[in-house]
C-alpha cells in the first residue's frame, strides 16, 4: 500500500496514536506475542493443581463413595485432596509473583511515537497503528510498512532463510511481490543489522507472517536438560505405580474385600507413590533460585534454564567486553610502512564520523580523537558494516573529489586492495611490492595482543551511490592500532570457574594472535586455537572429535558460532554461550543456556535464557553456584519422595495381602501423604553442602532408581518390623495398629528428610531453619492427632505410653540404619564413578 492509505486504514498518523487509543487496541487485539502467556492468575494456578490423572480419578472415586457408601470418609478424602491442592497453589502463587517481578527488570522494549512524543514500551504492548523507531540491534515488533529509512539492512534469516542482510527502503511494490522481495516491509521475528527507520505497525502477534508460521508448526522451545530429566523420572514412577496399583487392587478383590474400598485404597497408594508436589516444589525451588541469582545481578528469563545453568560444564564467551574491559584505546595510526601518520587518522575519523550503523566501541574511540577539519565533506552514501564482509564504507564528496573510505578487519581490507600508499616513495605502488612488509607489521602488532584494523580509500569520480561491489581496486592507507586490556581480576575468576568444573572456551572474530594473547593473559596457558578458515575445511564429524580439546576459536564468522555450540553439545557437554551482539542470536538459541547482558542489543536479550546486569564472569560464577544449589534442593525432594514414600507405600501394599483388614484406610493413607509432604515444601530454603556446588550435576535416573531401591528397602524393613511388633508383641487392635503405623510412618518420613538431604552424616550438616522448623511441627502435629477429639473421624485411637516408646525406638533405629546405608551407598557410588573416570 501507499503509506497514506495504510495510515488511513489504521486510523493513525505519522506522529502515531494516543496512549488512550493504544490501550483500547491492546484490549481488542491482545498482547503482541506469538503464544499466549502462561496464565498465573489465582484461578488458573488453582485449577492446575488438579490436572494429575490420579487426582482426577481419586476425586471421581471419592464422589462415587459419597453417594454409594460412607459419606463422612468420602468428605474427609475430598478435604485432604483439596488441602494438598491449596498447599501447592499457595507455594506456586508466591513463586509466580516473584518471577514476574524479576522478568520486568529485563523486558525487551522498543521506541514508539505516542501522543506525538517518543516512548519506550515493552514489545508485548505494541498495537496496530503504532509508529516505531528502529535502529541497529532492534527486534522488529510486528509486520510494518516503512515510512522513512536510512541505510537500513535487516536480517530476515528466521523468516526467509536469506543468509545475508537485506536492504530495505520505503516505497510501493506490486501486490503480487513475494515475501522475500518485499523491500518496503519489515516483519516480526527479524531484526535490524544496521541503519535506522520509522515504520507503521500493521499486524501484531499471531496475525503476522511469523505468527502464521509459528501457529502452523506449533513451535515451542526445546526442552531443557532438566525438563527432560523430570520427564524421564515421571515415566519411571508411572511404570512402578501402575504395576503396583493394578496388582494390589486385583489381589484385594480376589480376597473378597469390598471393591470400592479396595479401589480407593489402591488409588490412595498411587497418590502416595506419586510425588504430587513435585511441580510445586520445582516452581518454588526455581523461583527461590531466581531470587537468589537476582541478588548476584543475574536475571533469569526462563526458569528451567536455572538447572541447566548449574549443570553447565562448558562456557563459550566472546572476548571483547567479557575478557577485556570493553574500553577501546587508539594507540597509534600507522601508514603502510608502519610509521605514525596523521592522514590515516583523518580517513579513519571521517569513516567513523559519517557512518550511521550501530554504535560500537571502536567508532566511539576513533571519534574521540577530534581535531580534524571536516567542514568541507558531504556524505553521499554508505555501505553499512556486516559480519560477512567485516568492512564499513562511506562515500564522501569534497569540492570536486568523490572518495570512498573503507575501514574494517585487516585481512578483509587487504583482500579488496590492489595498491598501497607509501609515503617514502611519495606515491601509490602496487600492493604486491609492499604486501610482505605490511603483513609483517600486522603480525608484529598482533603478537603483542593489539587489535588491528585496516583503512583504505578509492576515488569514485562522479558516482553518488556505492554498493558492496564498489569495494575493489582500493588503495591501502594504513593501520588503526587499538588496545582493549584484559579485566584485572579475570585470571582468578577463570581459575575459580575451572575449579567448579566449568571450562571457558573463547569464540572471537579477531585474529588468532590477538585472541590467543588475551586468553593467555587471563590464565589459559598454551591455548589450543582453531580458526574459522580451518573450520570451513572440516566436516561436522571432524569438528565434533576436535572441539573438546580447543580453547580458542578465532577469526570465526557469525554462522560458525552455532556450529561450534552444536558440536560441543554432541560431545555430551552442557553448553552455555555468553553473547551480546546482533550476530549472536543463533548461537544463543543453540546453547543449553543462552546468556546475555542488560546492555546487549534487543535481539541478543530476546534470545537469551539468562541476562546479566553486569558483563562480568565473576557475576556469572555466582549465578552458576546458585543454579547448582537450586538443582541440589530439587533432587533432595526427589530423594525424599522416592525413599520414605516408596518404602511406606510398598510396605502398605505388602501388608494388605497378609492382614485381614486394610492396614490404613484410604483417608489415612492420604493424610499420611499430606503430612509427609509438608516439611518438603521448605526444601527450597534449605542449606546446601559446599561439595554439592563444586562440580556440575545432571539428572541420573539410574542413580535415582538405585537410591529408591536401597532406601525404600530400608524403610520397608522397619515398616515390617513395626507390623510385627504391633501385632505379635503388643497385640494391637485394628485401630491401634493403624494409629501406631500412622505415627511411625509420618515421624520416620519426616526424620529421614534430615538424613537424605545431605551426603554427610546428618549431625554434621545443618538444615535450613525453615526445613527444621517444619519437621518439628509435623512431629508435634502427628503425635497430637490421636489425642485430639475433633479428628476422631480419622479412625485413630490414643495409644498407651508403652506403644509410643516402642514406636520411638523403632524410628531412632531406622534413622541410624538409614545413615549407615547412606554411608555405604555413596561410598560405593563414588568408587564406581572413579573407576569409570579411569577407564
Amino acid at each position: 500500500m501507499e503509506r497514506s492509505e495504510l495510515l488511513s486504514r489504521l486510523q493513525a498518523s505519522p506522529e502515531g496514536i494516543s496512549s488512550e487509543e493504544a490501550s483500547k487496541r491492546l484490549l481488542l487485539n491482545g498482547s503482541n506475542t506469538l503464544r499466549p502467556r502462561r496464565r498465573t492468575d489465582a484461578i488458573s494456578l488453582l485449577a492446575s493443581q488438579f490436572k494429575s490423572p490420579l487426582i482426577i480419578i481419586l476425586l471421581i472415586a471419592a464422589s462415587i463413595s459419597f453417594f454409594l457408601a460412607d459419606r463422612p470418609d468420602a468428605i474427609i478424602i475430598l478435604v485432604i485432596v483439596f488441602a494438598s491442592a491449596l498447599l501447592g497453589f499457595w507455594q506456586e502463587k508466591g513463586a509466580a509473583n516473584a518471577v514476574s517481578k524479576l522478568l520486568s527488570m529485563v523486558q525487551i522494549k522498543t521506541s514508539v511515537l505516542r501522543d506525538g512524543t517518543v516512548h519506550s514500551i515493552p514489545i508485548e504492548d505494541i498495537v496496530p497503528g503504532d509508529i516505531v523507531l528502529l535502529s541497529a540491534g532492534d527486534n522488529i515488533p510486528g509486520d510494518c510498512l516503512i515510512l522513512r529509512s536510512k541505510d537500513l539492512f535487516v536480517d530476515e534469516a528466521t523468516l526467509t532463510g536469506e543468509t545475508y542482510p537485506v536492504e530495505k527502503v520505503e516505497g510501493k511494490l506490486p501486490p503480487d511481490t513475494p515475501l522475500a522481495k518485499r523491500t518496503n516491509a519489515l516483519f516480526m521475528g527479524t531484526h535490524v543489522v544496521s541503519g535506522t527507520a520509522s515504520a507503521a505497525v500493521a499486524l501484531t502477534g499471531k496475525n503476522t507472517e511469523f505468527g502464521k508460521v509459528s501457529e502452523r508448526l506449533r513451535l515451542r522451545p526445546q526442552d531443557t536438560e532438566f525438563e527432560r530429566g523430570v520427564k524421564r523420572f515421571g515415566y519411571f514412577l508411572m511404570e512402578i505405580t501402575l504395576i503396583l496399583v493394578i496388582a494390589i487392587f486385583g489381589i484385594n478383590v480376589y480376597l473378597n474385600r469390598p471393591v470400592l474400598d479396595s479401589f480407593l485404597f489402591s488409588l490412595a497408594l498411587a497418590v502416595g507413590l506419586t510425588p504430587q508436589l513435585l511441580p510445586a516444589i520445582i516452581s518454588i525451588n526455581l523461583a527461590h533460585g531466581a531470587r537468589e541469582m537476582a541478588e548476584s545481578k543475574v536475571i533469569v528469563k526462563r526458569l528451567p534454564s536455572i538447572e541447566n545453568f548449574g549443570s553447565m560444564n562448558v562456557l563459550c564467551s566472546d572476548k571483547t567486553g567479557t575478557l577485556t574491559q570493553g574500553t577501546v584505546e587508539i594507540l597509534s595510526l600507522l601508514d603502510a610502512e608502519g610509521a605514525e601518520n596523521d592522514e590515516v587518522g583523518l580517513y579513519a575519523y571521517l569513516n567513523s564520523r559519517f557512518q550511521t550503523g550501530f554504535s560500537n566501541p571502536i567508532d566511539e574511540a576513533v571519534r574521540k580523537r577530534a581535531g580534524y577539519d571536516i567542514s568541507g565533506y558531504l556524505k553521499l552514501d554508505e555501505v553499512p558494516y556486516d559480519f560477512v564482509r567485516k568492512r564499513l564504507s562511506v562515500l564522501l564528496k569534497k569540492m570536486d573529489t568523490t572518495m570512498m573510505i573503507t575501514k574494517g578487519s585487516f585481512q578483509n581490507i587487504m583482500s579488496v586492495c590492489s595498491t598501497a600508499k607509501v609515503p617514502s616513495s611519495r606515491g601509490v605502488v602496487d600492493i604486491d611490492t609492499v604486501s610482505e612488509g605490511i603483513q609483517k607489521t600486522f603480525n608484529d602488532l598482533s603478537s603483542k595482543g593489539y587489535r588491528i584494523l585496516g583503512v583504505a580509500i578509492r576515488e569514485m569520480g562522479s558516482e553518488s551511490v556505492i554498493s558492496k561491489d564498489s569495494e575493489k581496486d582500493m588503495t591501502f592507507i594504513g593501520f588503526l592500532v587499538m588496545h582493549d586490556p584484559p579485566k584485572p581480576d579475570l585470571k582468578k575468576v577463570v581459575c575459580d570457574l575451572r575449579d567448579i568444573g566449568v571450562r571457558l572456551k573463547v569464540i572471537s572474530g579477531d585474529n588468532r594472535a590477538v585472541t590467543a594473547m588475551v586468553v593467555q593473559q587471563v590464565g589459559i596457558e598454551n591455548p589450543a586455537v582453531l580458526t574459522g578458515s580451518e573450520m570451513r575445511n572440516m566436516s561436522d564429524e571432524a569438528l565434533v572429535e576436535r572441539v573438546n580439546s580447543v580453547d580458542v576459536f578465532a577469526e570465526v564468522e557469525p554462522n560458525q558460532k552455532e556450529r561450534i555450540i552444536l558440536a560441543l553439545k554432541k560431545r555430551g557437554n552442557v553448553v552455555g554461550y555468553l553473547g551480546d551482539g546482533i550476530n549472536d542470536a543463533s548461537a544463543l538459541h543453540a546453547a543449553d543456556v543462552g546468556i546475555s547482558v542488560e546492555s546487549a542489543v534487543d535481539v541478543a536479550k530476546e534470545a537469551a535464557d539468562i541476562v546479566l546486569l553486569e558483563k562480568d564472569l565473576g557475576v556469572l560464577q555466582d549465578g552458576v553456584k546458585a543454579g547448582r544449589r537450586t538443582f541440589a534442593n530439587t533432587l533432595k525432594y526427589v530423594f525424599m519422595a522416592t525413599s520414605a514414600n516408596f518404602g511406606n507405600m510398598f510396605s502398605m501394599a505388602g501388608a494388605s495381602l497378609f492382614l485381614s483388614f486394610l492396614p490404613l484406610l484410604p483417608k489415612q493413607v492420604l493424610l499420611t501423604n499430606l503430612l509427609t509432604d509438608l516439611p518438603e515444601t521448605a526444601i527450597a530454603t534449605d542449606s546446601v553442602d559446599p561439595e554439592m556446588v563444586e562440580k556440575p550435576r545432571r539428572w541420573d535416573i539410574k542413580f535415582i532408581r538405585r537410591f529408591m531401591m536401597v532406601f525404600g528397602f530400608v524403610s520397608s524393613v522397619f515398616d515390617f518390623v513395626t507390623f510385627g511388633v504391633l501385632i505379635l508383641f503388643l497385640n494391637a487392635t485394628q485401630d491401634q495398629f493403624r494409629t501406631g503405623w500412622f505415627l511411625e510412618s509420618v515421624v520416620s518420613a519426616a526424620a529421614i528428610v534430615l538424613v537424605v538431604r545431605t551426603r554427610r552424616p546428618f549431625f554434621k550438616s545443618r538444615p535450613g531453619k525453615g526445613l527444621f522448623r517444619a519437621t518439628i511441627v509435623i512431629f508435634a502435629v502427628t503425635l497430637a492427632l490421636p489425642y485430639l477429639m475433633p479428628v476422631s473421624v480419622f479412625g485413630f485411637r490414643p495409644l498407651p505410653i508403652s506403644f509410643l516408646l516402642i514406636m520411638a525406638a523403632i524410628v531412632v533405629l531406622y534413622v541410624f540404619s538409614a545413615e549407615l546405608a547412606k554411608h555405604f551407598f555413596y561410598h560405593r557410588a563414588s568408587h564406581s564413578m572413579n573407576k569409570l573416570q579411569k577407564q
